[in-house]
């Protein structure tokens, strides 16, 4: 991402449950006072998804506090919200999702241009012996810079 883009929120879990094979930039279809929640940071991408549904495809599960001055205005905080993507874009996620049973997870939400965006991945499950297996690779990674970083210092 560019200087010109604002992230509000990022998915962590998803990148702590799946592997992100690709990913994809999304509008989001947001109310008034949902996009003054956004730009306050009020959002929360943790346990969400996206689905397919009649050509279209819709993020369920984020949740975007409602606004402290929107009274009547504010929507369901977990309401389902419409991405806006090429059509063509769509039928190939739909296409690759049924054949390979992968999953679409929201991994971000920031500004880009003034417009709110979503960073979309096409994710795959990890076992618990992958997760264990990444835990062990960044620990190994620490401690090699910990060693590097104590070496360099004593010469």
């Amino acid at each position: 991402m560019s200087e010109n883009n604002k992230t509000i929120a990022n998915n962590k879990k998803a990148f702590h449950d799946y592997f992100v094979l690709e990913s994809y930039e999304a509008g989001i279809e947001l109310f008034g006072t949902e996009v003054k929640s956004v730009r306050a940071g009020k959002v929360n991408l943790k346990d969400s998804w996206c689905s397919i549904d009649g050509g279209e495809i819709f993020a369920n599960g984020v949740h975007i506090s409602p606004y402290d001055h929107g009274n009547i205005f504010n929507r369901d905080p977990l309401r389902v919200k419409r991405l806006l993507m090429h059509k063509r874009e769509i039928n190939h996620l739909f296409g690759v999702i049924k054949q390979q049973g992968l999953t679409l997870i929201p991994l971000s939400i920031y500004f880009k241009k003034g417009k709110a965006k979503m960073q979309v991945g096409l994710c795959k499950g990890k076992k618990n012996y992958d997760k264990r297996a990444v835990a062990a690779k960044k620990e190994a990674d620490r401690t090699i810079e910990r060693t590097m970083k104590e070496r360099g210092h004593n010469q």
